[in-house]
């Protein structure tokens, strides 16, 4: 059964690679420093889906799930928070860079609204809009949704869930997904019910859902942790909130 999710999986990037639109490289400048998104165009075009990228910087898997939403019919924007050419792979290098957006939030904030008008320019229409992150790009994508920007819904995928000092949703305006997995040792459930308090609690219409034996990271396809259920659950999830979200 696991053989068969795993190749329904990449028959799926592979379809998605084959039939979207190929992708482009965008660089764009915020505050005089370079940095270097990825778009993918859909021929449908339906809506826009901003991807944000996890601790080791936009990547191949990103631009995967980029095209898996093209094949769908969504415009998809991977935006750069790191800057042009900055890909770390050691583990020291993720942790410093993702440390000092942490630390300095209103630059995270700046960073990720930059690349939501990078990518209103590239798709050169006025559509609705979803974001979704993964890992660190899932806490970025919660961050957005604090930080008042009005979009359809912000998406986060087995990312930080913890509300930062000083902060609260009651300025949010989309809804907010999460996909968690409860057997994620870096997030944990207390702080997923937590955030459930805080939405609820500031009225935000939101939909939370957690994956029973999926740990961190389980939608990083070939990753260690990759958890293929977990995966096909939320995907799935998450394309069928895409569909209702971008309907007129």
């Amino acid at each position: 059964m696991m053989r068969v999710i795993s190749s329904v999986l990449s028959l799926i990037v592979m379809l998605a690679c084959a039939h979207a639109r190929g992708g482009e490289s965008i660089v764009y400048d915020v505050d005089g420093v370079q940095y270097e998104g990825y778009f993918q165009a859909s021929d449908a075009g339906r809506a826009l889906v901003l991807i944000v990228h996890d601790w080791d910087g936009l990547t191949e898997y990103e631009q995967k799930r980029a095209a898996m939403l093209a094949e769908l019919g969504y415009d998809v924007f991977a935006v750069d928070l790191f800057g042009a050419g900055v890909r770390p792979t050691e583990t020291a290098d993720k942790r410093r860079l993702i440390g000092a957006l942490y630390q300095d939030r209103a630059t995270m904030r700046r960073l990720l609204r930059a690349g939501l008008e990078q990518a209103r320019i590239a798709t050169g229409a006025q559509k609705p809009v979803v974001a979704a992150g993964y890992c660190f790009g899932g806490s970025a994508v919660l961050e957005l949704a604090r930080s008042g920007e009005s979009l359809k819904g912000f998406a986060s995928f087995h990312g930080g869930l913890a509300l930062p000092e000083g902060q609260d949703y009651s300025l949010t305006h989309g809804k907010v997904l999460v996909y968690h997995g409860s057997a994620d040792q870096a997030v944990s459930m207390q702080e997923f019910a937590s955030l459930a308090v805080d939405l609820e609690a500031a009225g935000v219409d939101h939909e939370m859902t957690t994956y029973s034996g999926a740990p961190h990271a389980f939608s990083v396809l070939g990753g260690r942790r990759y958890h293929e259920e977990a995966d096909r659950q939320s995907w799935a999830a998450f394309v069928a909130q895409l569909d209702s979200l971008s309907s007129p």
